[in-house]
């Protein structure tokens, strides 16, 4: 049951994806093992299992697919956008076996505007809702966090472990790491204050803009400003603890997460910096869905034979009552008509048409 509702997650997600003009990228399981040696700091797990073939080239089990998909890529061919679902294979944190890991997600790079970034989110975000109504989008901007540091005058040697502490929410450790690199007692408090902002962005756009010291923090919040009036109030907010390698990413950054589960099932954010590293002069954007985290949002719900149990009687138009369902269903959530209540079977919902 539980794989049948996941390849039904996945086939509406294609579906997602091909309404918005994004094409399917496939990839073999194997890649040269260059490709990931040379951007171990890109992935997730750092350990790759590998393997010689029958030519002596040492080749990877695949740990990751947008480094794949960037390769691919054609540098100058316009904007280019993929979407994808593939297994990876990377170590578990907990046993240190390889395991293999359902994702599915899109790339899009090329020429990367404010229209490509805000239609990214936004598809993130309705990636979310094809799961679960109740999901949440947190969303934060490393050209922000970047324009404090470089107003501080940070050495970029030290900035890697100041975005590890605000990562871990620590702001005593982050406010001890600051004095010991000499810097700005006023940089370090905004940098402390950043470090613990969470809420909904109507509420703390106006307080970023107090901090905003040069263009750099000034072209991020205007970009926040645009794309956070893409996705529902209710379902996003502004955390700006997620922050990821500055050496790979560069500007938007955000995870989703979904009522019952402990960690992100959604990772993706602009990372212009990992196409520098690779030689390449244009940008990109994309996320990722970790499909196998869903399992235990499936073991949460299997309490529940459906969504919504919606009720109807003889007075009720019949296109109402089928309008009404298929409203519920767009949302994500499954739905069983009746007239009345069934013995036996629960639901999350009951509602009466009407």
């Amino acid at each position: 049951m539980e794989q049948m509702q996941s390849e039904q997650t996945i086939q509406r997600l294609r579906e997602l994806y091909r309404g918005y003009g994004y094409i399917q990228y496939k990839m073999s399981k194997f890649e040269p093992y260059d490709l990931y040696v040379h951007n171990k700091s890109f992935l997730v797990s750092k350990d790759i299992l590998t393997f010689t073939d029958a030519d002596g080239q040492l080749m990877a089990l695949k740990p990751d697919v947008t480094l794949s998909i960037v390769k691919n890529a054609k540098e100058g061919a316009g904007l280019q956008k993929v979407y994808y679902s593939e297994n990876v294979y990377r170590t578990s944190p907990m046993t240190r076996g390889f395991r293999e890991i359902m994702q599915t997600g899109l790339e899009c790079v090329g020429e990367i505007d404010l229209v490509a970034m805000g239609e990214v989110l936004m598809l993130a975000a309705k990636s979310l809702e094809i799961i679960s109504g109740d999901y949440l989008l947190d969303v934060s901007h490393l050209g922000f966090v970047a324009g404090l540091l470089d107003g501080g005058e940070v050495p970029e040697d030290c900035r890697s472990e100041l975005l590890k502490r605000m990562g871990e929410k620590n702001v005593a450790a982050l406010g001890g790491l600051c004095r010991e690199l000499g810097l700005d007692p006023e940089m370090t408090e905004d940098l402390k204050r950043l470090t613990v902002l969470y809420g909904p962005p109507a509420r703390l756009l106006p307080q970023l803009e107090e901090m905003v010291r040069g263009e750099r923090m000034a072209s991020a919040l205007r970009e926040l400003q645009e794309v956070c009036e893409l996705v529902p109030e209710g379902h996003l907010r502004l955390d700006f603890s997620i922050v990821n390698d500055m050496d790979y990413y560069n500007g938007l950054i955000f995870r989703g997460y979904l009522p019952g589960l402990p960690s992100g099932v959604l990772s993706g954010g602009r990372y212009d910096n990992l196409l520098r590293q690779m030689g390449r002069g244009d940008a990109a954007v994309g996320f990722a869905v970790y499909m196998n985290l869903l399992e235990r949002l499936g073991e949460r719900e299997t309490e529940f034979d459906a969504d919504v149990l919606l009720l109807y009687d003889d007075k009720t138009p019949v296109p109402a009552v089928l309008r009404e369902a298929e409203a519920c269903r767009r949302e994500g959530r499954s739905v069983r008509v009746e007239r009345c209540m069934p013995e036996g079977l629960s639901f999350r919902t009951v509602r009466k048409v009407g």
